[in-house]
């Protein structure tokens, strides 16, 4: 893999091969195609500008230094200097071409290995060659050089047929031949397409795998590009996922990191984003405005225009509309969390029901709790943060305030604008600012009720 480039057009300080597609790294992309299709590890040649591709990568791949950018001879030879001396055969491909396919790359090592060829590379008919290297046949239609660009007449940039960038080498003529490289006129560098020449030159036969222009070979050079790139992988990728049984209302507004795991009849609905290690369950719909990062979400869930972040949702609940869930929220089976409601680092047990505009921060919630309108765990000091733990089948007014660290018993109620400095015991409503006990049931007692609960019809 070429990867020495920091890649100037991108304008970034990172490298290149390091910007996303579809939550994975541009390289990532490569490294499975190659993986695939040969079932090696991976050499990636790196330059001092790339170090962070060596440090990204360190457990995926093995790495060779380009100490200087000398062209691509140059990194090649920097390969070589590395490979084990066993290897027979090696693809070179570049770092930048996301796009490849295990099947191409399988079908070039069998055309090198058909035709006994020094090196095979792959050749496409391009719509439009640009700066590409070109191409040269002899009479017969042989692979007799590739010519670059900066190199070219005015006749050889007629060619329309162009070099992919891809080889497949056989390494012991190679490593006979990397000292022959020569530096271009023009720039100086060495180019590995000089091999070409090299081969013919030895009598050895070079090998072209004939493509179709499909696009999927074009390097990423610029932010555009790699839009494009990121558009087409987009398409497969929830094309896949609707062969397997998702509903996409409309595909074309659906964002899905390749890395997110979707289960069958999950319904996902139009301006949806998900990332990263996500994974939604069997029957869940995800609502159109949703976005949900890191978070597993459950079977028969529903999630309606909200964030749902670094989080778990139980199956059968329901979040949104305008749902926020922080990192290190659990949302418990059937649980309900409405309008405006925000989490943080905080467990809502089975059937708790937080609607309306409300804050639960590291705070624990046993099951059936309701939770009323304004509620808010006041739970940072200043200085530290504190828990607050609320027992099961709890009623919480309207705006209640609770100032952590307070504990409230199963049963336990408050009533409208009440702040919570103290625990209350199980069974007890409390009231006022600062909140006292005015009533003290058995837990079991239900109590009188409260004017406005803040539950779903409040």
């Amino acid at each position: 893999m070429l990867a020495a480039g920091l890649g100037t057009r991108m304008r970034s300080r990172m490298p290149k091969v390091l910007h996303p597609l579809l939550g994975r790294p541009m390289l990532a992309w490569v490294l499975d195609a190659a993986r695939e299709a040969t079932g090696g590890r991976p050499l990636v040649v790196y330059s001092p500008a790339t170090e962070a591709v060596r440090e990204h990568f360190a457990n995926d791949a093995d790495f060779a230094l380009q100490d200087e950018p000398r062209g691509t001879g140059d990194a090649l030879r920097a390969a070589l200097d590395s490979l084990p001396d066993d290897v027979e055969e090696i693809l070179i491909l570049s770092a930048d071409v996301p796009l490849v396919q295990s099947r191409l790359l399988t079908d070039l090592l069998e055309q090198r290995r058909l035709d006994h060829a020094a090196l095979a590379l792959t050749a496409v008919v391009a719509f439009d060659p640009r700066n590409l290297g070109r191409v040269v046949r002899g009479e017969a239609g042989s692979v007799e050089r590739i010519v670059e660009v900066k190199d070219a007449t005015e006749d050889e940039l007629e060619i329309a047929e162009i070099n992919a960038g891809l080889y497949a080498v056989e390494v012991e003529w190679l490593r006979s031949r990397i000292g022959s490289l020569t530096p271009s006129a023009s720039t100086g560098e060495l180019y590995l397409t000089e091999l070409v020449t090299l081969a013919r030159a030895d009598g050895r036969l070079v090998a072209a795998l004939d493509i179709d222009d499909d696009g999927r070979l074009l390097g990423i050079n610029d932010r555009a590009e790699l839009a494009q790139a990121e558009w087409d992988l987009r398409t497969e990728v929830n094309a896949g996922h609707m062969r397997a049984g998702v509903t996409m209302r409309d595909p074309s507004t659906v964002y899905v990191d390749a890395t997110v795991e979707l289960a069958t009849d999950v319904t996902i609905e139009p301006n949806v984003i998900l990332r990263g290690s996500t994974r939604v369950g069997e029957g869940t719909t995800i609502g159109a405005g949703s976005q949900i990062v890191d978070a597993t979400i459950g079977r028969g869930c529903l999630v309606w225009a909200s964030v749902v972040e670094s989080s778990e949702v139980e199956d059968g609940a329901r979040i949104g509309p305008f749902s926020h869930l922080r990192p290190g929220s659990h949302v418990g089976r059937g649980a309900e969390v409405g309008n405006y409601a925000e989490i943080k680092n905080s467990r809502l047990g089975a059937g708790v029901k937080q609607h309306h505009v409300s804050y639960l921060g590291d705070a624990e919630l046993g099951a059936g709790t309701n939770v009323g309108a304004g509620t808010i765990t006041a739970n940072y000091d200043g200085t530290r943060k504190h828990r607050t733990t609320i027992g099961e089948r709890v009623f919480l007014g309207v705006d209640t305030m609770l100032r952590a660290p307070v504990t409230l018993g199963d049963g336990a109620r408050t009533g409208a604008g009440a702040v919570v400095t103290h625990d209350v015991p199980a069974g007890a409503l409390v009231v006022g600012v600062p909140a006292r006990i005015r009533q003290q049931d058995a837990p079991d007692d239900p109590g009188p009720a409260i004017a406005d609960d803040g539950g779903p019809d409040g």
